[in-house]
């Protein structure tokens, strides 16, 4: 279980603790990679370089436990066994967080993707299943690239 400062927890910094979840201690490792690069907490990435599903490692000696992850964008629309096809990111004015979070589930249960995305909130997502707080988190920053090269005459 690794347990940070609050004060120099990248999770913190970026307002993923307080703004998406609440606080917890990460008790499993989760690795996402796009092809581009590994998601290290607050790093930039750019729109076309997570066109692509990412891969997922999730770690831990338990080959018997069953998870839930969710991507969520708490940033939309101004500063998502797979239930829900993966969507790339699309921010459209701003540097927006793209969060990963992993719960471990109590026992094998469904999970039924909700009939929105927007103003999905994981907090009320984590109390309807009953997945308590998460045991891993991870997100990037991302925001719409502008065309280069300029106006063309």
């Amino acid at each position: 279980m690794v347990v940070m400062p609050r004060e120099s927890d990248p999770l913190v910094v970026g307002g993923i603790i307080g703004d998406v979840l609440d606080p917890f201690s990460r008790s499993v490792s989760l690795r996402i990679g796009y092809t581009s690069r590994e998601v290290t907490n607050g790093c930039e990435l750019k729109p076309s370089h997570v066109v692509n599903q990412p891969r997922i490692e999730i770690g831990g000696n338990d080959n018997r436990a069953f998870y839930t992850l969710v991507m969520v964008d708490p940033d939309a629309p101004s500063p998502r066994q797979e239930i829900v096809s993966y969507e790339s990111p699309r921010p459209t004015v701003g540097i927006h967080r793209y969060i990963f979070v992993l719960f471990r589930q109590v026992s094998r249960q469904a999970v039924y993707a909700p009939g929105w995305r927007q103003n999905f909130n994981t907090r009320d997502f984590a109390e309807l299943y009953t997945l308590g707080l998460p045991v891993a988190a991870v997100y990037f920053n991302c925001q719409r690239e502008t065309l280069s090269g300029g106006r063309r005459r």
